[in-house]
């Protein structure tokens, strides 16, 4: 029997999938359990209408992180921060204070978990930073951090 899962079940599948087990399996504890529902041409085509549905969502997000990506790539991103007489900063920057000078700049939010620092800042200076906007864009922009 041919069966669509609508939640993961270890050693058979992920959620959505469609698999074929026997019958006495998906009669007696998938459907009703509720793990599995039964092949029906409505079922296919939601599937399929699903499956769909999530292509073109990953295209957009691609398509809005390329985007994203031509409009930061080789920029310059100034951070504020408060500092001492001779340039050392009160503290560091980090990933969060660069995620919000971008978003304040550029009007671009990106998680600061995707903002990675090659070392720590704890100087007035000029630094580089990566940024993954997306498993295929990642860019590099240029940290100016002054008091």
């Amino acid at each position: 029997m041919e069966v669509i899962l609508t939640q993961d079940v270890k050693s058979l599948g992920k959620k959505g999938q469609k698999v074929k087990v026997s019958d006495g399996y998906a009669r007696n504890f998938l459907i009703p359990k509720g793990l599995a529902s039964q092949v029906t041409a409505s079922a296919l085509n939601e599937l399929k209408n699903r499956e769909q549905a999530e292509k073109y969502r990953i295209e957009q997000e691609l398509k809005k992180a390329k985007e994203n990506g031509e409009t930061l790539s080789g920029k310059t991103v100034k951070v504020k921060a408060n500092a001492g007489a001779n340039g050392k900063l009160f503290g560091s920057v980090t990933a969060k204070d660069v995620a919000a000078s971008i978003s304040e700049q550029f009007g671009i939010d990106i998680d600061k978990r995707r903002i990675t620092l090659a070392d720590d800042i704890k100087n007035c200076g000029t630094y580089e930073c990566e940024i993954k906007l997306h498993a295929q864009v990642t860019v590099n922009v240029y940290l100016v951090v002054g008091s």
